[in-house]
């Protein structure tokens, strides 16, 4: 029922892949460029954190066997052309080691959440010395932290005129689409609407994780609740 408010929102083309970012049908919620990858990071840095967690917990237990259960489906589904796509994208990683050694985990998998961004126009996310310093009197830090800012970009100026510009993950090719068809058939496995509100679940699962861990869930309470705390009114004769 809910995949039809995306077929509601818009009309369907001719095209197999859904066009990204537009109406889902779902009030703010739009078609995710690409679910795939940001679901498999998703799951595996919550398997991560779950680590942290007693394996006695029943939270780990639970959010662990559906997070691996989905993980499963979503992993088994591969888009078209994917394995050339991962051995070019291996042999780049292999020709600048020292720029993507550390988005390559221990199995070999690629493990870093931008590999899966597309790269917006805008704005490039940095901050320069004008947007980081008013002008005008400063206090003696102040005029500090200017020269030390300062001094670090003529260094890197320095060090890209010698070696040339790094290369960085957004320069490595985006996880090829799945097709309509496909997300489809992962929506029924998993059963819980739309992919885009699968995708939102597992990103509050991982905010969530933080907060047991933080919180110590598991442990036994610093004050006893008093007897009868947790029993609840139950059927009996009375109407």
């Amino acid at each position: 029922m809910r995949a039809t408010s995306r077929v509601l929102a818009a009309v369907r083309s001719a095209s197999k892949y859904l066009e990204p970012n537009i109406p889902t049908g779902l009030t703010g919620l739009s078609t995710h460029p690409n679910p795939r990858p940001a679901l498999i990071y998703t799951y595996k840095q919550t398997l991560s954190k779950l680590a942290q967690i007693p394996a006695s917990s029943v939270y780990r237990q639970s959010a662990e066997a559906l997070t691996k259960q989905r993980l499963e489906i979503v992993e088994s589904t591969k888009p078209e052309g994917y394995e050339a796509w991962l051995e070019r994208v291996r042999q780049q990683i292999e020709a600048n080691p020292a720029a993507y050694a550390k988005f390559v985990d221990g199995e070999g998998n690629l493990s870093s959440e931008k590999l899966h961004i597309e790269q917006l126009e805008p704005w490039d996310g940095e901050v320069t010395r004008n947007d980081a310093f008013s002008e005008g009197t400063n206090t003696q830090a102040e005029a500090e932290a200017k020269a030390k800012a300062v001094d670090e970009e003529l260094q890197e100026a320095r060090k890209v005129a010698q070696e040339g510009h790094l290369p960085t993950v957004e320069d490595l090719e985006v996880e090829p689409q799945l097709t309509r068809a496909q997300i489809d058939e992962i929506e029924q496995k998993i059963g819980a609407g739309l992919i885009e509100e699968v995708v939102q679940v597992a990103e509050g699962e991982l905010q969530l994780v933080d907060e047991m861990v933080q919180y110590r869930v598991w442990e036994d309470l610093a004050e006893q609740s008093p007897p009868g705390q947790w029993a609840y009114f139950e059927r009996g004769d009375r109407v």
